[in-house]
């Protein structure tokens, strides 16, 4: 009879047990595969490709996760077997341990006590180890990684997946709310065409769109320019004009020929598109979450300071995407006093840093994966704590 509190091997656990256990699994497992799968034929029935395209991500990202825990699960023997020097523990923690803090407190009289706490707990961890512990432990050596540690990175992958994924969707839901908002201004403006009738000619300077953008700060007052941007962000961002004069540069840059065309759908569109490329968390993400496990250092802060990074570039492509617009306003006031028609301004990638949008969407993804990391980092503790104190 094998020892009391000693872990039963699969073919000692009674059969009940393993086939509940296995029930359970699969049937979860089966859930989420067909709730996944009737999205899937949803989507493609309303013809919604990019928000298709979105889930096979999604499906990706969750097949990652089963296989970084299959490694996991697979290496587990290997990682255990893998000895190091107990002394290479004690550098780089993120936490200090509690018997170092004992041994600060009052370490000239109990030097010799607080070395027996600290082989105690090292024990203790060996012994948690299993049999690769215990072969560590025979070469007075502790386990790479133990059994505890695995099973809590194994957690932390798996919150930080799902919470990636929540944050997007999430994001994309109220930027799909937002861009809603705007489908009665394309409405008025479809019902409001006067097609091929007279033109008028428009005074600039007293233009909507220019008093909002331009007031009569010049390209000269740079300081003054970005200080209203940064301000504008905060408070209706994109108003009636900005979205009237917005829509009419597009199609006179890429379609002069269609004035119908429906500038809100194409929005949509490519919120859509977008939302395929921030849901995934590519390979330089995972290098950002390894970066940050590395300098977890106690006593660096690193969780503290990191948590400004995503406050800091949010206002920054906030400001920059209000003063693309301001720009654009710029171009036209000073170039122009009065013109016949509408104010039409020219988009630009020039305007954007280093001439690419997209270095714009791959800030956001960055915001958005950093945010879901700091959730789930958190989440992780709490859920840690939990089951050390349980």
């Amino acid at each position: 009879m094998a020892a009391e509190g000693e872990a039963a091997a699969l073919e000692y656990t009674p059969t009940w047990i393993v086939a509940a256990v296995c029930s359970i699994i699969v049937l979860l497992s089966l859930v989420a595969e067909r709730f996944l799968h009737y999205i899937g034929k949803k989507l493609k029935k309303k013809n919604q490709k990019p928000l298709y395209e979105a889930l096979l991500k999604v499906k990706e990202e969750l097949m990652l996760l089963g296989f970084i825990s299959l490694l996991l699960t697979v290496f587990q023997g290997m990682i255990q077997r893998t000895c190091i020097p107990a002394g290479w523990t004690d550098h780089m923690l993120p936490c200090q341990r509690l018997d170092v803090k004992a041994g600060e407190i009052n370490a000239t009289k109990e030097h010799f006590v607080a070395a027996g706490i600290i082989g105690k707990i090292r024990r203790r961890l060996l012994s948690e180890g299993g049999a690769g512990a215990d072969i560590c432990l025979k070469k007075r050596k502790v386990p790479l990684l133990s059994v505890e540690a695995i099973h809590q990175l194994h957690i932390f992958i798996f919150v930080l997946a799902i919470t990636h994924v929540i944050f997007s969707v999430t994001t994309m839901l109220l930027g799909g709310a937002q861009i809603h908002q705007w489908k009665q201004w394309e409405n008025g403006i479809q019902k409001d065409d006067p097609g091929n009738g007279p033109k008028k000619v428009t005074d600039v300077h007293r233009h909507e769109f220019i008093k909002k953008r331009f007031k009569g700060i010049g390209k000269e007052s740079i300081i003054l320019s970005w200080l209203h941007s940064f301000g504008k962000q905060f408070y209706r961002s994109v108003s009636k004009s900005d979205y009237t004069t917005m829509r009419l540069g597009f199609i006179m840059t890429h379609c002069p020929g269609n004035p119908k065309f429906d500038f809100h759908r194409y929005m949509v569109r490519v919120l859509e598109a977008d939302f395929k490329k921030v849901v995934g968390i590519s390979w330089y993400l995972w290098v950002f979450v390894v970066i940050f496990l590395l300098l977890n250092v106690n006593g660096w802060h690193t969780y503290f300071w990191i948590a400004f990074l995503p406050l800091f570039l949010l206002l920054a492509i906030g400001t920059k995407l209000e003063h693309v617009i301001a720009q654009l306003a710029h171009d036209v006031a000073e170039k122009h006093t009065a013109i016949e028609g509408e104010v039409v301004v020219k988009p630009s990638d020039d305007h954007f840093w280093f001439g690419k949008p997209r270095v714009i969407l791959f800030l956001i993804h960055f915001i958005l994966f950093q945010n879901a990391f700091e959730i789930a980092f958190f989440f992780w503790i709490l859920v840690s704590i939990v089951v050390h104190h349980s």
